[in-house]
């Protein structure tokens, strides 16, 4: 089943390389979205795709990047038929 999630992960995650790692793991994982930094510090993904992809996702996403402090993942479900996306994507400015 197609679902779509917000993850709002905290932590030491910016400047050590994350939203590269992230992306990598989203496209092995065949997932479709964003993610981006935050300006608060945290990094934001929306994640489309089947329900067990996005769970492995936030798994690998709690063990993390050898380089991030990860403190928290918050988890928001999205309607997947509000987000449409042709692939994964970093974003690099929060205006994107």
């Amino acid at each position: 089943m197609i679902q779509a999630a917000k993850l709002i992960i905290s932590g030491t995650v910016q400047k050590v390389g994350y939203r590269n790692w992230f992306a990598v793991q989203a496209v092995e994982l065949e997932l479709k979205g964003y993610v981006q930094n935050l300006p608060t510090a945290p990094v934001e993904a929306v994640v489309v795709g089947d329900e067990r992809k996005i769970q492995e996702m936030i798994i690998r996403s709690q063990k993390g990047l050898i380089y991030a402090d990860l403190a928290d993942i918050q988890q928001l479900e999205l309607n997947p038929a509000e987000y449409q996306f042709e692939n994964f994507q970093i974003k690099y400015s929060y205006n994107d």
